[in-house]
């Protein structure tokens, strides 16, 4: 499957793909995914493209629990110099631009963008999808509930995956009224979801096959994980490669991850599993 991506690229998901996560935040939960100075990011790009990434994600607001949110000019400062590096050094390298603020979107767009990854799917700031329009920039809509202030609060529900399933096939619905046929889902895993929650969408995640649209699957090294476990962030890598696995068996499109090479070789073996 082909999805749009701005500066009149092709986003191709015929095959699993790896989307490498670059934090240009001082607070992000995983200290190994911040970088703050031009060496430090050339550094990880590099990386990140030698190891086989297809997406370079970058992300000015970290939406960990209990993190401050900035203001807009000071995200737009974080996050355009990386993606002009970027850009400017591996001019044919898909990036996505993490943010759920249009204007940060369109910056970023203008930095040399290609996908806009938004954890609200349009509820925080309508007006992103008409960024998304306007730049025929390749989209990326993760389902939450509540408030920027709420939106890791756990809403009362019967089953999840029935929930996810309505939530989308709405959004799916309103976008299409827009003119957004093409797009991928992300079912939040960490985001006002139970523990027990969590594990079951990855689990069950072939049931939102019935979507019909690409999957990202982003559980790299989060607290579901890492506390489950009795471990740290750094630790979490074998827990998260077993996640990515099911993931994988289950649909997943990409992987949004912290540790490009491991998803690779995982990605690699797969077909070997099914």
């Amino acid at each position: 499957m082909f999805i749009n991506a701005a500066h009149h690229l092709k986003w191709d998901l015929s095959s699993p793909q790896v989307m490498g996560i670059l934090n240009a935040t001082p607070d992000s939960f995983y200290a190994h995914s911040r970088v703050e100075h031009e060496n430090g990011i050339l550094q990880k790009v590099s990386q990140f493209i030698h190891e086989g990434v297809q997406v370079i994600d970058v992300g000015g607001q970290s939406t960990r629990p209990g993190a401050d949110r900035v203001d807009i000019a000071t995200e737009i400062a974080r996050v355009v110099p990386v993606i002009e590096m970027i850009h400017h050094h591996y001019p044919h390298q898909l990036i996505s631009i993490d943010t759920y603020q249009s204007v940060v979107a369109e910056a970023a767009i203008n930095a040399g963008a290609h996908i806009i990854n938004d954890i609200s799917a349009g509820s925080f700031d309508p007006s992103i999808l008409k960024v998304v329009i306007q730049y025929n920039a390749g989209y990326i809509g993760m389902h939450l509930t509540g408030k920027p202030e709420t939106m890791h609060e756990i809403e009362n529900r019967t089953a999840l995956i029935p929930a996810l399933i309505s939530y989308f096939e709405a959004k799916k619905q309103l976008f299409k009224k827009k003119g957004i046929d093409n797009w991928v889902i992300d079912p939040g895993f960490g985001f006002g979801k139970t523990l027990t929650e969590n594990f079951e969408m990855v689990q069950k995640l072939d049931q939102l096959k019935v979507l019909e649209l690409p999957i990202l699957l982003g559980v790299s090294r989060k607290s579901a994980i890492y506390k489950t476990l009795g471990i740290t962030p750094e630790e979490s890598l074998n827990g998260t490669t077993v996640l990515n696995t099911i993931g994988l068996l289950k649909g997943a499109s990409i992987l949004r991850v912290h540790d490009v090479k491991e998803a690779v070789e995982l990605i690699q073996l797969i077909p070997y599993l099914k």
